[in-house]
């Protein structure tokens, strides 16, 4: 099972990361000012991350895929590490889709 862990970043600014069971982060936010703020970005990945059209798939300078997870809005809510392949980046998104929804948060601010 997944989890959210919020962390406060140098800056003071609150930050959420998803990882799957195994610990791996799959998802990692902006930086938020607030912390309630920061929860409301939780909220709304378990929300679009269950629609397909929300994850915006993306190519890194390098050549390396990866992609962004955007809300209905087209803010972009989390981004995701740099994948060795386009099949690697689809198996994050799948991650995502099945550890999000369920995923307890964690707060380590």
């Amino acid at each position: 099972m997944g989890k959210f862990e919020i962390k406060t970043d140098k800056s003071g600014q609150f930050r959420f990361n998803l990882k799957a069971g195994n610990g791996q982060v799959i998802l990692s936010s902006e930086a938020y000012t607030t912390k309630s703020a920061c929860e409301n970005g939780i909220e709304s990945v378990k929300t679009n991350s269950q629609d397909d059209n929300r994850y915006d798939r993306k190519t890194a300078k390098d050549g390396s895929p990866y992609f962004n997870l955007k809300a209905s809005n087209g803010q972009v809510i989390g981004a995701s590490e740099m994948y060795s392949s386009a099949s690697a980046m689809e198996n994050g998104i799948a991650s995502v889709k099945s550890n999000a929804p369920g995923a307890d948060t964690v707060d380590n601010s």
